[in-house]
């Protein structure tokens, strides 16, 4: 299937709440790094996973753009919005916009990572600062944590840079 046909379809399954369709779009054993709920494998987990999705909120809307695909490595910009079920802001609409990068296999998304601000989202969420701040000290105390950032590291040192 065409880069551009999937995220469409994504796009429609996401907003009509069709869990089935979404979950058919990744490969059985396809994985989904989402930046709220931490990743995913596998299409039970990802059908729960997407269902967890309507406990906080509802109504939603993907819109990706500017896609951009070669080989089976695939990236696109996205805005999503929501409206929060979330106690703090019941009712309010919570937007936001990310960039996703879609590895994928026989047309099918083997790996799907996202990035975006969540520090926007949980403002909208109208979370308390010091929840937001311990929230956002336990992404970056797991984002030094992953294999991507020790490389990285390795090479600040290869170069000769402080760590």
């Amino acid at each position: 299937m065409a880069f551009t046909t999937l995220i469409e379809r994504f796009e429609r399954a996401a907003r009509e709440h069709d869990t089935a369709a979404l979950v058919a779009l990744f490969a059985p054993d396809g994985r989904y790094h989402d930046g709220f709920f931490g990743e995913h494998a596998g299409r039970d987990a990802l059908a729960a996973m997407f269902e967890r999705f309507h406990v906080g909120g509802e109504a939603f809307l993907w819109v990706f753009s500017d896609p951009v695909a070669a080989d089976e490595l695939a990236y696109a910009s996205y805005m999503f919005s929501y409206r929060s079920k979330e106690p703090e802001s019941a009712g309010r609409l919570v937007v936001f916009e990310g960039i996703a990068r879609f590895r994928l296999h026989d047309g099918l998304i083997a790996e799907y990572f996202e990035v975006f601000d969540r520090g926007i989202a949980f403002s909208q969420l109208g979370y308390a600062t010091p929840r937001v701040a311990k929230l956002l000290a336990r992404y970056a105390d797991a984002l030094r944590e992953t294999p991507a950032v020790a490389r990285h590291l390795a090479r600040r040192r290869a170069l000769g840079l402080p760590a």
